[in-house]
């Protein structure tokens, strides 16, 4: 089940769980379908990453095979 979120931001869901094992292209797509007001892309394992909070931002990480590895989630 996926998460909502009540402050600020896109309505509706911030995190999508089912998406762990797809393609990540596949899984910016399906969140970007879902929500357009939100900016996801993918991200490779290990990268260093700024760690600041924005409501319209969605990382998608992924495995050297594309391979969405956790579930993305607004940050």
């Amino acid at each position: 089940m996926a998460s909502s979120t009540s402050t600020g931001g896109a309505a509706g869901k911030s995190s999508w769980p089912e998406l762990v094992g797809t393609k990540g292209e596949e899984a910016v797509a399906t969140i970007m379908k879902e929500n357009p007001s939100l900016k996801a892309h993918t991200i490779n394992q290990g990268s260093i990453i700024t760690m600041d909070l924005r409501r319209d931002r969605v990382r998608v990480w992924i495995d050297e095979q594309g391979v969405v590895t956790a579930a993305p989630k607004i940050a």
